[in-house]
């Protein structure tokens, strides 16, 4: 694509592969496969609400390298810079989606992912200077040392050129420790102009109300803007968000969504989705209703990508109700 993009974003995906109606791996006959990445999930959403949007990864040159690749141009995002492999493999992770008492759980199988030997030098940066937004999260920087090597190479070649960086910390605890992400992450962060900050309390000790970590995680790092979500976890997803502007002005979601929730995965590179598309308009508020109502539709269907409507969220943003059946 030579016009200019809105968005790109850098990250793994994987084949998502999950035992249908609520069962156990180990009961299952069948398992379900959709494509699951936080970073291409991002892509996918800004592209529903009408950006364009590129993803870089690296994915082998086999049929499930391809069957990620056409989720993503399906979905209308750019996958011109993805970088094949002719070895290497495709990252796996089983769901088993719990009900309560029993909690969802993960497993993975992604290790000497394609993604994960992606290397400096691999991707030519320099499209970058056509770029409003570069989008990654904590997920790259912990799948391997020369991920690490590459967000950073990204990030600062974004800098170089003036297009804006947003960092999700998505912090993954069976992917390294709270050190290692402290060590690796807390010099990134400081080069940001967006952070979702998520598991400060985690990583960096910073707990409290929302407003409190926020301040505290602009005034710790210098990053210009902070944003946060917060929720309850009974079985009822109620996004409300919080973010700290460049003039220190505190900026709150509008509306708590009540939202019977069908699969949690995803919603939080919904919330960044949408933080983005109002963050390119200019308008702060508009960023954390459409981050907001995007997590709430996220919530509401299976898999990791949002398939709502740029219609649908403008609906849910205006009214600012739960919507109900549409004859």
């Amino acid at each position: 694509m030579t016009d200019k993009l809105d968005v790109v974003t850098l990250g793994e995906a994987m084949i998502r592969l999950s035992p249908p109606n609520h069962q156990r791996l180990e009961q299952a006959t069948s398992l379900d496969v959709v494509i699951g990445g936080a970073e291409l999930s991002v892509a996918v959403g800004v592209a529903r609400l009408g950006l364009r949007s590129s993803w870089v990864t690296k994915l082998p040159r086999n049929p499930l390298g391809r069957r990620i690749v056409n989720q993503a141009r399906e979905q209308g995002v750019d996958v011109s810079r993805v970088v094949w492999s002719p070895e290497g493999r495709a990252g796996l992770y089983f769901l088993e989606s719990g009900t309560s008492p029993r909690p969802s759980s993960v497993l993975y199988d992604r290790k000497d992912s394609a993604a994960s030997r992606l290397t400096p030098g691999e991707v030519d940066w320099g499209f970058l200077n056509d770029v409003r937004v570069l989008h990654t999260t904590g997920i790259m920087p912990a799948l391997s040392e020369s991920c690490r090597e590459v967000t950073i190479e990204a990030i600062k070649a974004a800098k170089k050129v003036g297009c804006k960086v947003c960092f999700d910390v998505n912090y993954r605890s069976k992917l390294w420790s709270p050190k290692e992400a402290e060590a690796v992450l807390t010099p990134i962060v400081k080069m940001v102009d967006v952070l979702i900050a998520s598991d400060t309390a985690t990583i960096w000790g910073v707990d409290g109300e929302p407003e409190q970590v926020v301040a505290e995680m602009k005034r710790r790092f210098g990053v210009p803007l902070v944003a946060m979500t917060t929720r309850e976890d009974d079985g009822v997803l109620r996004t409300r968000s919080s973010s700290v502007a460049i003039a220190d002005r505190p900026y709150k979601g509008r509306k708590a969504y009540d939202t019977e929730v069908v699969d949690r995965l995803g919603a939080g590179d919904s919330f960044a989705a949408g933080l983005i598309y109002g963050y390119l308009r200019g308008d702060l508020q508009t960023a954390l209703d459409y981050g907001d109502a995007m997590a709430a539709y996220k919530a509401t269907m299976p898999g990791d990508v949002n398939y709502a409507t740029k219609e649908e969220i403008d609906r849910l943003v205006s009214s600012g109700e739960n919507l109900r059946i549409q004859r």
